[in-house]
């Protein structure tokens, strides 16, 4: 008989998807109900994987997505841009309860049986949709992204005060509590493999690069003529410019806090990054406005990274702490590669 090795190792790798084992070759263990989590200071109990899924936010809602479960999704709600790509087609069948802060009576109109929050300002202590008591008196679990509890304080409104510095690892915890709430573990590895793999592509390509470059991240604007909402040093933009070796010339712990384009010139950052989004709250959600407002005013028109077009466009998403921020990685790396800044 001839050995027919192909075969062989098909066979083995279908083998070890149908018994759960793991990229690393260790076998995924299942979930055994009921599992109780610690999320963002609360114990959150699950007597079942879930199967009617609330998702306020769009990066928790994406991770969903990316684990294979958007079946198990009935709602979604805050949105600032399109879906990740490749997933357009199973989002548009899931009911969109509000592009920004849906109302406590839409969620519960669903059934859920796992209300998931991106924002501690939408399901939190201080909620404008609700508090997770309210869900849990009706026996609705609720999880809460750990990027914004942990290290974190939202109780000032506003976006909080960042007091530890974001890392991926509280995406990764997000994505492997999910993956075990929903006892789809291997999958969770997975997905946390790849984003890892991806992040150390993108340091190595501009590695070249490390404490050359400095830049600031430009995310809105309440009015063009007053201070700009731009990143803090401790949050997803920090997280970027620190994986890729670039200095933030913004020194504070606030979320997004607002300075003046004097401040911020003075500081001569080697690149502006502005955000691009759907949300149009404010002219300067608009990056076209942002583009123009940089060429014409007298202030950031002399910036050097304005003259000489190293202005680098990111998807807001990628600017908050979410699965995107690896997203935000790639390009910057890259932009700073086709503007000849690696060297």
């Amino acid at each position: 008989m001839t050995f027919n090795f192909k075969r062989a190792v098909s066979s083995a790798i279908f083998a070890a998807a149908a018994f759960g084992i793991s990229a690393s070759g260790a076998l995924a263990a299942a979930t055994t109900y009921p599992l109780t989590l610690k999320n963002c200071g609360r114990d959150v109990t699950f007597t079942h994987a879930p199967q009617r899924t609330v998702s306020v936010g769009q990066s928790t809602t994406e991770i969903l997505y990316m684990l294979g479960l958007a079946d198990k999704v009935v709602g979604t709600a805050v949105w600032i841009g399109p879906v990740i790509k490749g997933y357009e087609e199973a989002n548009a069948k899931i009911d969109r309860l509000a592009d920004n802060d849906p109302s406590f009576e839409s969620v519960l109109a669903k059934k859920p049986d796992l209300v998931t929050a991106q924002f501690q300002w939408h399901v939190g202590p201080e909620g404008v949709v609700a508090k997770p008591e309210q869900f849990e008196e009706l026996k609705i679990p609720v999880y809460t992204s750990p990027a914004d509890c942990v290290g974190k304080d939202n109780t000032g409104g506003g976006d909080g005060v960042r007091h530890s510095v974001f890392t991926m690892d509280l995406i990764y915890q997000e994505i492997t509590d999910l993956a075990q709430i929903f006892d789809v573990q291997d999958r969770g590895e997975k997905l946390v493999a790849d984003l890892k793999a991806r992040e150390e592509t993108a340091r190595k390509k501009i590695a070249s690069v490390d404490g050359k470059l400095s830049a600031v991240f430009w995310f809105s604007s309440a009015e063009l003529d007053i201070d700009s909402y731009v990143a803090g040093k401790n949050g997803a933009p920090g997280y970027i410019m620190s994986a890729l070796g670039i200095k933030n010339v913004i020194d504070s712990e606030e979320e997004w806090p607002t300075v003046g384009w004097e401040t911020i010139a003075k500081s001569q950052p080697s690149l502006v990054v502005v955000g691009k989004m759907d949300r149009r709250r404010f002219p300067a959600d608009d990056v076209v406005v942002k583009e123009k407002f940089l060429k014409q005013d007298p202030v950031t028109s002399l910036m050097p990274a304005v003259s000489q077009g190293h202005v680098v466009v990111m998807d807001a998403q990628a600017m908050n702490p979410t699965i995107r921020t690896i997203d935000g990685i790639e390009v910057l790396a890259n932009a700073v590669v086709q503007l000849g800044l690696a060297r």
